[in-house]
This record gives structure tokens, C-alpha cells and sequence, in this order.
């Protein structure tokens, strides 16, 4: 799956990984994906969390080397 924006949000911690991926998902249109890395152990919890909150399907959450890879897709 190619993804609409790609966000690397390593070397951020709690909240920004969210905060970024929030700022990222405003400005696309409802069915973009956006895929991030993030290295924040917390973002383990708070990703879901914010999508599930917000209305945004977690496509993916899978370990990427020393980082986690979410995939994101923007609900309505």
C-alpha cells in the first residue's frame, strides 16, 4: 500500500508523534493513508488510542527495525 503522506517521528516523544500525525491527517481528504514511523514506546498505546478517538482506521502497527510503523487511514 502506498501511502498519501509519510511522517517520521522519531526522536519525539509523548505527545508529538500524535500531535503530527493529527496536524497530517487535517489536511487530507477523508480514505488518505498516512504511514509514520515513530520510536516513542509510548506511541504503542497512544496511536490507537487517538484513532480510535478521532474516528481513524489503524490499518497497521508493526515493528520497523528500532522504530514502530503505523498505517493510518483518515475516517470521516
Amino acid at each position: 500500500m502506498t501511502p498519501d503522506e509519510e511522517i517520521d517521528a522519531r526522536g519525539l516523544i509523548c505527545p508529538l508523534p500524535v500531535l503530527r500525525l493529527r496536524k497530517v491527517l487535517q489536511g487530507l481528504a477523508d480514505g488518505a493513508v498516512v504511514r509514520m514511523l515513530a520510536d516513542d514506546p509510548v506511541a504503542v498505546v497512544d496511536v490507537p488510542h487517538f484513532c480510535a478517538e478521532q474516528g481513524h482506521a489503524l490499518i497497521a502497527s508493526e515493528p520497523a527495525g528500532d522504530a514502530q510503523r503505523y498505517v493510518v487511514r483518515k475516517g470521516g
